[in-house]
């Protein structure tokens, strides 16, 4: 997979093309700058390990991190493994989500994407969103 040349440059300052790559429970994958996942990282295991629900996320999330080099052209190579969970065969997209991209298979980021725009609003919004002008 190549990161599109666009992004390269911030990423190769921000992380010197060091990246880590997870799965996420939507069944795609995170693409994280290193930087940016050891924050994360230490933010999930300082989770209470008594609550399934946070032992879970860290379970998947912490074991299935996979540190990766962007080469000179861009490309990261992702394992067969985080290829299978996402469900990855031929096209892919990389949707960029402020400080991570997610990774998705095309037809099944179409699906998705289908389904979250047609869902009606029920207009309950959580707080920190209230106050966003789109």
């Amino acid at each position: 997979m190549a990161i599109p040349t666009r992004y390269r440059e911030r990423l190769a300052a921000r992380c010197d093309g060091q990246i880590v790559v997870t799965v996420d429970k939507d069944h795609c994958l995170l693409v994280y700058p290193l930087p940016d996942w050891e924050e994360l990282e230490r933010k999930l295991v300082r989770l209470p390990s008594m609550n399934k629900t946070a032992r879970n996320i860290v379970r998947i999330m912490v074991g299935y991190a996979t540190e990766v080099d962007m080469d000179a052209s861009g490309r990261i190579l992702v394992s067969r493994e985080l290829r299978d969970f996402a469900g990855l065969e031929k096209a892919a997209m990389l949707i960029g989500q402020g400080n991570k991209f997610e990774l998705w298979d095309e037809e099944t980021w179409n699906e998705k994407r289908d389904a979250w725009l047609s869902e009606d609003d029920d207009g309950d919004l959580p707080p920190d969103l209230e106050s966003i002008s789109f």
